[in-house]
């Protein structure tokens, strides 16, 4: 194979791997953080250096989970066409992979100032433990969420270096409405991952209940984003706007499924969960610069 074609056959694979179009989800809370505590006017190398420290905290959490649970996604159907279990990524190549990812996440944080370097093996510790945590407690999903609020507190900590309540409340959104999606992505797994003694919220209170939960968790993240938008004097109509937009696709997200309706689980985890990402992004940027 010609070396150009075989090296963006790698990227792709890669790409694949991590999930990279599911950067988004993270990614609008985490650039709304910072255009936010730079009133919109943030400095290119601090862009430069929380994108890059973003990507590789993203990239690398997500190829740590598909080494760890390598084993566990040969065994399930849904998930044994991943490229570990197909044997065209190895763990030990993935592993380099992660390091190096986790690597560049530091050298960002180190870039960026002293208090984000000193947090960085904080994050580095919520990447590692979430990829166990199934294994062991139903609040994986919460955990997940936890480690996906690091980006609009990490963000916010970039451009200020000191901590405040309205990027807590971002990353409270961000942690919330992560957990509540996952809760739903999660629900299509109830049979094997009871039968192969692996926790969740849809394990431990059924899936009837955990929708319930997941429901609960976004009416609390959208709570948080109206309180982050009251709190922030860049946030205005078009902020609110927003959020009576991301309310509806929550409403849709849940109409969707239902325990005995589960074949919509991925579209409405995902997909529906990248438009309510991006319509954050969105309105919350023009109200910024409007």
């Amino acid at each position: 194979m010609n070396p150009i074609k075989k090296l963006i056959r790698k990227l792709h694979d890669y790409g694949k791997l991590v999930m990279f179009g599911h950067t988004v989800f993270s990614l609008s809370f985490g650039l709304v953080a910072l255009l936010a505590a730079s009133d919109g006017r943030p400095l290119p190398r601090v862009v430069f250096w929380a994108t890059a420290a973003f990507l590789g905290a993203r990239a690398g959490a997500n190829a740590l989970n598909r080494a760890v649970d390598a084993k566990i996604d040969a065994k399930n159907p849904r998930t044994a066409n991943r490229q570990i279990p197909r044997g065209e990524i190895s763990v030990a190549e993935t592993v380099i992979f992660t390091l190096l990812c986790f690597a560049g996440m530091v050298l960002g944080a180190y870039m960026l100032n002293p208090l984000c370097l000193v947090l960085s093996p904080a994050a580095l510790f919520l990447m590692f433990i979430y990829s166990y945590t199934k294994r062991f407690t139903w609040l994986c999903h919460l955990v997940l969420g936890v480690t996906c609020a690091c980006a609009p507190v990490g963000a916010w900590l970039a451009v200020t270096g000191r901590f405040s309540l309205p990027p807590l409340l971002l990353g409270a959104a961000n942690c919330l409405w992560t957990a509540g999606f996952d809760i739903i992505y999660g629900s299509q797994d109830y049979d094997f991952d009871k039968a192969n003694g692996l926790h969740s919220i849809p394990v431990r209170f059924g899936i009837k209940s955990g929708l319930r939960i997941s429901t609960g968790f976004h009416v609390a993240a959208l709570g948080c984003l109206a309180a982050f938008g009251l709190i922030s004097p860049l946030m205005g109509p078009l902020y609110g706007t927003g959020l009576l937009v991301i309310a509806g696709l929550m409403a849709v997200q849940h109409r969707l499924v239902s325990p005995g309706r589960l074949e919509n689980v991925t579209f409405a985890s995902y997909s529906v969960s990248q438009l309510t990402s991006l319509t954050l992004l969105l309105f919350g940027v023009l109200d910024i610069y409007l």
